[in-house]
């Protein structure tokens, strides 16, 4: 994975049409994953992937127990500069000007708070109000640092993808943007409004990536030339990663280990947390025993815990 020019696309043409708190939030990730019950199959998403790869408990706690998360604003600044950006290209190529970006975050935010009324009580006063909508603005020009949108045509935006793999489990999620050439390369593009991730966890960044570019191989037969992460903060900054058949097993392998040890959690109901540096952000450490916390009792029909919570 590497950092490019921020408008060199790997040799790709123009023509083309994880943070504990959720800063880059996953939009809903479709159906709620789950180990499938009646009619409902087993399904994965990337952003509950890298709730359990973080910290078992913490997958426990949105996917069994879905002990609701209120937004933050860093949650919906990310969600109203992915509508901005999804609703840009609505445009004709010519309009498509920073300017334009910009008259559109108020009625887009208002657009939002139509549809989830929580979102107004995260601003108190017309002064936070004012700075929330800057600091979603400086995302915006951000993004216009990257890109020339004006010379682009989605084939995709806010994309659902779901596929399922030889042993039944279903992956599924919303990809920003898929731009597919004239001769048919596709690429994966996904908006990040946090900050670009230390070297050290670039691959994390990347596994989200290639969990899509794994789906949109087994739905089209065809592996994307290009997964680009662009990051919008600050000086902006483009992460691109080419994959091939052996990239993309091998992340098969891997969802297959981790819908393995899933179950076996389900299962035991063993969900034991895994303390990292990442806890100081996580919306549920009172709950934590490793930090003196009381696990709730699991819902009806889950397995109790045939160990210690507490590895």
């Amino acid at each position: 994975m590497r950092a490019e020019d921020a408008h060199n696309v790997g040799g790709l043409p123009y023509g083309y049409g994880v943070d504990i708190d959720g800063a880059d939030i996953d939009k809903a990730d479709g159906p709620a994953d789950g180990a499938g019950s009646g009619d409902r199959p087993a399904s994965l998403s990337p952003s509950r992937a890298s709730d359990f790869m973080t910290c078992p408990l913490l997958y426990r706690f949105r996917v069994i127990d879905r002990i609701p998360e209120p937004p933050t604003p860093a949650t919906a600044r990310g969600t109203l500069v992915h509508a901005v950006l999804e609703r840009l290209f609505d445009r004709p190529a010519a309009e498509r000007l920073p300017a334009a970006a910009a008259e559109m975050l108020e009625p887009e935010w208002v657009r939002l708070c139509a549809d989830d009324p929580g979102l107004t009580a995260l601003l108190s006063d017309d002064e936070e109000r004012v700075r929330f909508l800057a600091d979603a603005h400086t995302a915006l020009t951000g993004y216009f640092r990257l890109e020339d949108p004006r010379r682009l045509e989605p084939a995709e935006r806010e994309w659902y993808v779901e596929a399922e793999l030889a042993s039944g489990l279903r992956l599924r999620g919303y990809v920003d943007r898929l731009d597919i050439s004239a001769a048919g390369d596709i690429r994966v593009v996904d908006y990040k409004t946090g900050k670009v991730p230390l070297e050290a966890y670039e691959a994390s960044a990347l596994f989200q990536m290639k969990f899509y570019a794994l789906v949109i191989w087994r739905l089209r037969g065809v592996i994307p030339r290009m997964l680009q992460l662009m990051y919008l903060s600050g000086d902006g900054e483009v992460l691109r990663y080419s994959p091939d058949e052996a990239d993309l097993r091998a992340t098969e392998r891997k969802l297959e280990a981790l819908w393995a040890a899933i179950t076996r959690a389900k299962e035991t109901g063993d969900w034991r947390p895994r303390p990292s540096r990442l806890c100081d952000w996580c919306r549920h450490k009172a709950l934590c025993p490793e930090f003196g916390g009381t696990l709730p009792p699991l819902p009806a029909g889950v397995p109790a815990q045939h160990a210690s919570a507490v590895g």
